[in-house]
């Protein structure tokens, strides 16, 4: 099963704990280990005690449906200070912020830029690094993340 799909199988019940799903992220951890991260937020922030809550149901859910096949360990997490940004959504959301974007593959010969989240505008997620204007497309995007001050 897909990220995105994980994603559409949990959202229902974070929100419904009054959580946003901000993002899974689902890492090998050799051999049939995986390690399933899924970062939550609440205005009010992010504690030990909301992770606990969405873990349970969570574990729930993944024992019920099985979309992990073999082992795999389950971690909570508020996605802090460099925050993973996960949709165009995010890239909206946070437009005039320091990102760093890692692309699927080169774009004008680099995968990486760093800079001001300028604007998005048609897909495109516009990133300035050292003065220079970037049209990174979102579909080409493999990760991103909020660089804190």
């Amino acid at each position: 099963m897909l990220d995105k799909e994980l994603q559409k199988l949990l959202a229902p019940v974070v929100t419904a704990l009054g959580y946003e799903l901000v993002g899974v992220v689902r890492l090998s951890q050799g051999g049939h280990k995986v390690l399933l991260r899924i970062y939550i937020d609440h205005p009010d922030g992010i504690n030990v005690d909301d992770c606990k809550q969405v873990s349970h149901q969570v574990s729930g859910v993944l024992d019920v449906q099985n979309p992990i096949q073999g082992h795999y360990t389950l971690e909570i997490s508020s996605p802090g200070l460099d925050r993973p940004l996960f949709s165009i959504d995010h890239f909206i959301r946070f437009v005039g912020h320091k990102v760093k974007v890692q692309m699927a593959r080169p774009l004008k010969a680099r995968r990486n830029f760093m800079g001001l989240l300028q604007r998005v505008e048609d897909r495109q997620v516009i990133v300035v690094v050292d003065g220079k204007e970037y049209n990174l497309p979102y579909d080409q995007i493999e990760n991103a993340h909020i660089v804190p001050d």
